[in-house]
């Protein structure tokens, strides 16, 4: 009977420090974490802000002089265009990978399981190697007497080769192919996990192949479209080696303008305040993509 007594002693204690040894199991996981966003994130983010209110020095570096003038700056017509000309251009390469991604993604979700994985790895393989190289491979297609000019003569659809290269198609054409991928995921990722029977219900009752399609798949497959718009366009607004190994300097984008401030202008606070509104847009973008999603789940939980 003592025995038992005591037994039943140890249990209750053990119950009453469990949670406490979860607790601190849990901060101990969770830790590192907190520490790389404080870190790698926040305090960036910090130092960005604070140093786009600062002035520039007349040599080199920054004084620290409270100004909005980096701000006003914005304002001028050359870098409002600037903004408008890349925006143009995420939301040209949205549509475009749009476009291709979303056949690709429907029909790679209903292919047999081997083929499926097939088709994953070689939508995955352009990640294996660099961008910067991948890139290079346009110049060798989009060059005057070069891959392309040699089809196009050859099919007797141009008489002469074509500029092609260091123009505006040129570096729409790298956009798409480099994010092209994230795209082809959401889509995929949506559509695999799509009910089937709704869209066969549908049939069932009368409904044809694309008023099905457009009344019950594109609607279900809607959170893998509004992801992959997200990851297209945020990146596509602030990538800058792309316009300038494939567009030569001509097509100027956010991107390429901070860059240049960072390089050869040593304008720093001007380039920390091209970030801050470049990071402001696209945080926008999330917060109206959270928005329709949020709406959406609500609607169909009720």
């Amino acid at each position: 009977m003592g025995q038992t007594t005591k037994e039943s002693e140890t249990i209750v204690r053990w119950k009453k420090t469990k949670p406490t040894t979860r607790r601190n199991r849990w901060w101990l996981i969770v830790m590192p974490l907190y520490l790389f966003t404080i870190f790698f994130v926040a305090l960036p983010m910090v130092y960005l802000l604070v140093l786009s209110f600062l002035t520039r020095a007349r040599t080199w570096g920054v004084v620290n002089e409270f100004t909005l003038d980096n701000y006003i700056r914005i304002a001028k017509p050359v870098y409002l265009n600037t903004f408008k000309e890349s925006f143009q251009m995420a939301v040209i390469t949205t549509a475009g990978t749009l476009l291709i991604g979303y056949p690709f993604g429907y029909f790679m979700a209903r292919m047999s399981a081997r083929t499926k994985s097939l088709m994953m790895l070689l939508v995955v393989i352009p990640f294996w190697t660099s961008a910067l190289m991948r890139m290079y491979g346009w110049i060798i297609i989009f060059r005057s007497n070069g891959l392309l000019d040699k089809l196009l003569m050859g099919m007797g659809l141009t008489d002469s080769p074509q500029k092609l290269l260091y123009s505006y198609p040129a570096v729409l054409v790298g956009m798409i192919y480099s994010l092209l991928p994230f795209m082809i995921l959401s889509i995929y990722s949506s559509t695999d996990k799509m009910d089937w029977s709704l869209v066969e219900a549908a049939r069932d009752l009368g409904a044809t192949r694309g008023k099905a399609f457009f009344t019950i798949t594109m609607k279900l497959t809607l959170p893998g479209i509004l992801s992959g718009i997200v990851l297209v366009f945020i990146p596509s607004m602030g990538l800058f080696f792309i316009a300038d190994i494939l567009g030569g300097g001509k097509i100027m984008l956010v991107g390429n303008l901070i860059q240049n401030q960072l390089q050869n202008g040593r304008d720093w606070p001007f380039a920390a305040a091209l970030s801050v509104v470049l990071m402001i847009f696209t945080s926008v973008m999330i917060w109206i993509y959270r928005r329709v999603t949020g709406v959406r789940e609500l609607e169909g939980l009720l």
